[in-house]
Parts: C-alpha cells; sequence; structure tokens
C-alpha cells in the first residue's frame, strides 16, 4: 500500500513519498493524536492494573491494559522477564522521560538499530575527556601515559568479552561496516581474483552485501548469495553446501543473527563446512555480541565484526576480530601515523597488527566507553541477558501473534529467534503503522532496515520491527500491542474497512 506518512527506513526511506498534501498529512496526524488521547483516557492502562491473562507458552503475563511500566509481575507469573530489566532501568535515565509533543512515557523498542547506554559508559566517556584527554601511544608525558592505557585496556576488555586469545587480535574500527570493508579491501583485494567466489545470503544486511560487490567487480571475482529455508525461518545451508561443494569458494560472509528475520545460524557447522573446501567465514555478530555470550575460539571463523552502540556502547565504534593468521595475512588499508613501523622517502614498513589497521588518531574516548559497555554487560552476565531475551522475545512475538492481520517474519520462538520481531499489518504500510505508534510512545522502525533484497524475497516493500532489549519490561511489549490494536483500529475507521 501507499504510505501515508513517511518515517524511518535506512536511507532512502524519503523515495517513496506521500503523494497527498501537506494539510491532509497535519489533519491525518492532528486525528491521530485526538484518537490514541481519546482511548488512553478511557483505558486502565494510564492508571491502574487490569486483570491477567490466561497463560501462555512462555507463563502467565499481565493484561495488555497493565499499566505498561509497571515492573511488578502479575500474580503467579514467571518473574525473571520482569526481574532483569527491573533491575537495570535505573541504569538507562533516558528511558524514564515523556515524549514532549504527547505527554507519552517513551517506549524505547529499536535496540537492533542503536542500543540506549547505561549511566557508567556515559561517565566512562564523560571521564575521558575530563580527566586524561590526551593523544594515545608516542607521548611520554602523564596524560599520554593515562590514555594510552586506558585505551588498551579497553582493548583488553573487548579481547576478554568474545574470549579471544589475545587483544592483539582485536582491531578498533569506526563501525562494523568499516570492519567488514577492512577485510574486504586488504584480504579480499589480495586474495580474490576470477574464478573465485563469494558467497553471502539473501539476509544479509547492506553492509556485508555492497563491499563484496564493489571487491567482487574489482577483482574480477563472483559474488553469489543462497536464499532461506522453505519456511524463511533461516539460512538455506543445504544449499550452501551445495554451493560450496562446486570448489570455488574463497570466502562465506554472512550474519550470525538476522536484524529482521531474527533467526541464529549454526556458525559451527558453517565453519565446518568453509574448512572442508579451504574457504574463510566472516560473521556480522552486530545482532548477537550484545545479546548472548560468543566465544570466537569455539566459533570456527576466521573474523567476526560488531557495533559498539548496539552493545550498551557509544556511537563511532566498533571492533573487528580476527584470528592471528588471518590478520597476520591483510596488507595495510589506510596509511599513515600509527600503522607504521618505519617510513623512509621511497618505502614504508608497517607494524604488525592490530596497528596496523588503526592508522591516525582513533577514538580514544569512544573505545573507554566500549571498553566500559563490555564490563556492564559482564557484570550483568551474558548468559542472564540470553535467558532473559529469550522469555522476552517470546512474550513479544506470542502477543503480536494474537493480534489481528499482523504477519511476523521468521522462525517461531520453538525454533529460536532473537528479542526482535518484523511485521506488517495487511492493507496497511509500515511507515504508517510506526508513525502512529511513535504518537503513543512507543519508538518502533520501519523500512527495510538496510536489507532491500531480503525484503525483496518476500515481497514486502517494508516492514515494522520492535527489537527489545535486557532494559525492556513486558509491560512495553503490552503497550506496543495496546497502541498497535489502536493504530488498526483507527486506519480501519478511517478508511471504513
Amino acid at each position: 500500500t501507499t504510505p501515508l506518512i513517511i518515517r524511518g527506513g535506512c536511507r532512502g526511506h524519503a523515495r517513496a513519498r506521500q503523494s497527498g498534501t501537506a494539510t491532509e498529512m497535519a489533519s491525518l496526524t492532528a486525528r491521530a493524536t485526538l484518537h490514541a488521547s481519546a482511548r488512553a483516557s478511557a483505558s486502565p492502562r494510564s492508571g491502574g492494573s487490569g486483570t491477567a491473562r490466561n497463560a501462555g507458552p512462555h507463563g502467565l503475563r499481565g493484561s495488555r491494559r497493565r499499566h505498561r511500566h509497571d515492573a511488578t509481575a502479575a500474580p503467579g507469573a514467571s518473574a525473571s522477564a520482569v526481574d532483569l530489566a527491573a533491575e537495570l532501568r535505573a541504569d538507562f535515565p533516558i528511558l524514564e522521560q515523556n515524549i514532549p509533543e504527547t505527554g507519552k512515557r517513551l517506549v524505547y523498542l529499536d535496540s537492533a538499530a542503536s542500543s540506549q547506554k547505561p549511566s557508567a559508559v556515559i561517565d566512562a566517556h564523560r571521564d575521558y575527556y575530563m580527566m586524561i584527554n590526551a593523544n594515545v601511544h608516542r607521548g611520554v608525558h602523564y596524560l599520554s601515559g593515562k590514555a594510552t592505557d586506558a585505551y588498551e585496556e579497553a582493548r583488553v576488555k573487548v579481547a576478554k568479552f568474545v574470549n579471544a586469545k589475545s587483544d592483539r587480535e582485536i582491531v578498533f574500527t569506526r563501525n562494523a561496516s568499516e570492519a567488514i570493508n577492512l577485510v574486504a579491501y586488504t584480504w579480499g583485494m589480495a586474495n580474490l581474483g576470477p574464478g573465485d567466489e563469494v558467497v553471502v545470503s539473501v539476509l544479509e544486511h547492506h553492509s556485508n552485501l555492497v563491499p563484496w560487490q564493489l571487491v567482487c567487480e574489482k577483482t574480477g571475482a563472483t559474488l553469489r548469495h543462497v536464499g532461506l529455508k522453505s519456511d524463511n525461518s533461516g539460512i538455506d545451508v543445504d544449499e550452501l553446501a551445495a554451493v560450496m561443494g562446486e570448489g570455488r569458494v574463497k570466502l562465506v560472509a554472512t550474519a550470525h543473527v538476522s536484524n529482521v528475520l531474527g533467526c541464529e545460524l549454526d556458525v559451527p557447522a558453517v565453519a565446518e563446512l568453509a574448512k572442508k573446501h579451504g574457504a574463510k567465514v566472516l560473521l556480522d555478530a552486530c545482532q548477537s555480541v550484545p545479546h548472548m555470550p560468543v566465544d570466537v575460539q569455539t566459533l570456527g571463523v576466521d573474523w567476526i565484526v560488531a557495533s559498539g552502540h548496539k552493545m550498551c556502547g557509544p556511537t563511532g565504534i566498533g571492533f573487528l576480530w580476527g584470528t592471528a593468521e588471518a590478520l597476520e595475512s591483510m596488507p595495510p588499508w589506510m596509511g599513515g601515523g600509527e600503522m607504521i613501523q618505519d617510513v623512509y622517502m621511497d618505502r614504508s614498513t608497517y607494524a604488525p597488527p592490530p596497528a596496523r589497521f588503526e592508522a591516525g588518531t582513533p577514538a580514544i574516548g569512544e573505545a573507554i566507553a566500549l571498553g566500559r559497555a563490555c564490563d556492564y554487560l559482564t557484570e550483568v552476565g551474558m548468559d542472564r541477558v540470553h535467558a532473559f531475551e529469550k522469555e522476552i522475545g517470546g512474550i513479544l512475538y506470542d502477543e503480536l501473534s494474537a493480534v489481528n492481520d499482523v504477519t511476523i517474519y521468521g522462525p517461531t520462538p520453538a525454533q529460536g529467534r532473537a528479542s526482535l520481531a518484523a511485521f506488517n499489518v495487511a492493507g496497511l504500510h509500515a511507515n504508517d503503522v510506526c508513525t502512529l505508534l511513535d504518537q503513543a510512545g512507543v519508538a518502533t522502525r520501519s523500512g527495510h532496515h538496510c536489507t532491500q533484497p531480503l525484503h525483496r524475497y518476500l515481497g514486502v516493500p517494508a516492514t515494522a520491527r520492535a527489537s527489545l532489549y535486557l532494559y525492556n519490561t513486558p509491560g512495553e511489549v503490552d503497550a506496543l500491542v495496546e497502541s498497535l490494536t489502536d493504530t488498526i483500529s483507527f486506519f480501519r475507521e478511517i478508511n471504513g474497512m
């Protein structure tokens, strides 16, 4: 359907502009606000609590009409999904605010795009600039020494967080996209050529697709992709095995967890398959490292990439992990200070990894804050985070599945899925749905989520996505579903459906 209001998406979303007038859009928004306000004033959600609903596979949950930020489980409920969020909410002061335009309490369900930051991480970033701000390495003065120690200590923390053998296996980058490009333009340019193949899947984020398109075009290598299982519950590993069996694949680049479908890849099985055929594996771990224990020594891959801002860290920092062998095989990418050993007028020699790939002044404060984010998540316990997200993710799936005309993409909780749900409502555009959810204070994301090929594969132009993290409560899931139900009713009413 043609969207009435356009917001969200991943760049380029403004191409699908609404054809009506600004007056019509303003009128629609005003009517939606009045509609939501009227429903809210009549709803017990704004005050007390409602009756408990029937027990489902994830235990008894409070009514959708329970106060959406009540951190107390209904009598007899399984309290584990409430306990962690209730314990941690105070660490994220940004969540305790009302939306100025509507007065609605913020319900943040967009953590797959970027997580919120605990106070400890914000403090670490601030403290660097307030107490030890100086450039790292080379300086012999006090502040430079303190800054260097803190920066390199952050590398150690990241290494421990993913169980790397050594902190020398961690390369700081601006983000995961840069980390993938780093591998593509070093290892890829040096090792790919005509007759070689790189294999990706149809569910990849653009950041793990476009770099390989560019490098294959430059090197003459062939980029191939594999599809999904028949039920769209994950990558078709049998198809991948068939492609690998042809004997031309040099690299498999794929996601650990899909940012749309929420499916988790059997990474050790894919890594074993790749090793059998002499191929390397790059794993996009942006949606796994923040949400579950990730042990690079047991995965069996050659590289993983992750983003700091999705794991309670700041923007502008990410990391590449690679085996020592893989990193040593990569030539320099960017030239400048830090990445050199000796420089002459006609040639240079280069530092060993990771310095070889960190040219120029790095994002020092951001790296230190990322290290603190690793501390924070370690203190909470990644096993606990994962268990919590499995439970609340199941609640999200069950609640949304119970709403008429809603289609959720990806596997069922029984098949294993992350704590996110990309969905559509029959007859409505995802951008319109998410715009009205925002009017109710519920922050979700709409568009193609940087996965245009996947959306074409699914036959839809866009999806709405709600994604949870360790600070979200079952009450916030209730708020989403209640607001979504109101949104659907509103559109059905104005469209005479």
